[in-house]
């Protein structure tokens, strides 16, 4: 079918309305929450041919999460899509004012590779919670996922309402030549910036979700047994291949080795089976240029521990590398895989510097019990969101909302700040007609200005 005939045919369906009734929606949702869970099966094997993804891996952190999130919607759109009163002032009085939330119309959902269900169908299904149609586009990198969810959504729905359009970037190019009313865009900086001047000659309202280095701060109070262990399942959940993902540790010289030894023990521990068992606990590299991309950055003279490839089975061990410095290769860009630097710091300011010198991160994490210190890092660090004590956990919370700062993207999503990204919040003045003052009428005088000063002063 092609994109200008499946675009048309979304406008007018719009254009019906149909998507403005809010059992519709809730409706639409429940179908496709049916249809996901009746092709699971489908699911795992096409995630587990392009990625070696267990099942187990696939539910927690893609199947799972937009189970979470239709329920979310499920329970709470009637009550987001209603109108919400708002104080109107005495100068309007006696009116009364509200907002009308209503869809935006025609959306583009551009997918990203690396959680592929996740990152695809989480914002198309907020998007339709709102009201709107959607195209998606998936990623190509993993093509068996890409056409499992064609597959389940062209089947079952209306090209008219919610459809798939797989491809490359000529897909994607032609896609962007037409006039959307919402462009929604994961993935990385470089095509972030080809996605906004794209929607800018449209004037398309756009939400980038992008990525950066994200720091964690490990001091010298914390934790290090705890710290550990969450920092290596976060880190190497999905291979590294996490836009949250810890990119590096700044950690307190003095510290600094058992904390080492610590993430050593921990990936151990965690992941001791992983080259002879990764079917069901660890994935492969998307695709041989990322691996040979990530192989480069392994400085052999730097590695703790780790550090094993295998380029035909597209598999880089979780690796921790020391002794780094803001100017290695590894440092200069997101990392996206399972290397691990360790950078040590001898004074908190210098490193709150060295970190504020650069792009604004997707996330940043500390790890501490001392409240003051962590109060100063949240405080002096833009980032787009993060956790205490933890990583990773903060994407579990729908009431959370999701999005960068600055060159890590920007707009939000998850939850309710995903319904107010589809939706436009109309504001309406409603005044009646038996009262009206002549204030505001001609001619003026200096009693009327003298009260509209009361007034508004």
């Amino acid at each position: 079918m092609q994109i200008k005939n499946i675009i048309a045919g979304q406008q007018d369906f719009f254009n019906s309305n149909q998507t403005k009734d809010v059992d519709f929606r809730i409706g639409q949702l429940k179908k496709f929450k049916k249809i996901l869970k009746e092709n699971e099966d489908l699911l795992y094997q096409a995630i587990y041919e392009d990625f070696g993804k267990s099942e187990f891996e696939t539910y927690v952190s893609e199947l799972g999460l937009l189970y979470h999130e239709i329920n979310s919607f499920l329970k709470n759109c009637k009550k987001w899509s209603q109108r919400k009163k708002v104080p109107t002032g005495f100068a309007n009085f006696p009116a009364k004012s509200y907002l009308i939330p209503e869809p935006l119309g025609m959306t583009l959902v551009i997918g990203a590779w690396n959680y592929p269900y996740q990152l695809s169908l989480v914002p198309a299904i907020t998007s339709l919670a709102a009201g709107n149609t959607v195209i998606l586009k998936p990623s190509e990198l993993p093509s068996k996922t890409s056409r499992a969810m064609a597959q389940i959504i062209n089947t079952h729905f209306s090209s008219d309402y919610f459809h798939v359009v797989e491809g490359g970037a000529k897909e994607t190019l032609e896609l962007l030549e037409y006039r959307f009313d919402k462009l929604f865009f994961t993935g990385s900086i470089a095509v972030g910036k080809i996605i906004y001047q794209a929607a800018a000659k449209h004037l398309t309202p756009v939400t980038l979700e992008l990525g950066g280095k994200s720091p964690t701060f490990v001091l010298p109070d914390t934790n290090i047994t705890m710290t550990a262990k969450r920092i290596v399942w976060a880190k190497f959940l999905n291979s590294g291949q996490t836009c949250v993902a810890p990119d590096y540790i700044l950690v307190d010289k003095t510290i600094e080795e058992k904390f080492l030894q610590a993430l050593k023990d921990e990936i151990e521990l965690q992941h001791k089976s992983t080259e002879k068992n990764i079917k069901e606990n660890y994935l492969k590299i998307i695709n041989t240029h990322n691996f040979d991309r990530l192989e480069k950055l392994i400085d052999r003279d730097k590695v703790y521990f780790g550090g094993k490839t295998n380029r035909e089975e597209r598999f880089i061990g979780p690796t921790l590398m020391h002794k780094i410095s803001f100017e290695d290769p590894i440092m200069q860009d997101e990392i996206f895989g399972p290397i691990l630097p360790i950078v040590s710091y001898t004074n908190l300011d210098d490193a709150i510097k060295l970190v504020k010198e650069r792009p604004k991160p997707l996330a940043c994490y500390v790890y501490s019990k001392n409240r003051k210190t962590i109060a100063k890092l949240l405080k002096e660090i833009s980032f787009g969101g993060g956790a205490i004590n933890d990583s990773l956990m903060h994407l579990s919370n729908s009431n959370l909302p999701f999005g960068g700062v600055g060159l890590s993207g920007f707009g939000n999503y998850h939850g309710k700040a995903g319904f107010d990204t589809f939706s436009h919040y109309k504001s309406i003045l409603d005044k009646p007609f038996w009262l009206e003052t002549s204030l505001k009428y001609a001619p003026y005088s200096k009693k009327k200005m003298a009260i509209i000063k009361w007034i508004l002063d």
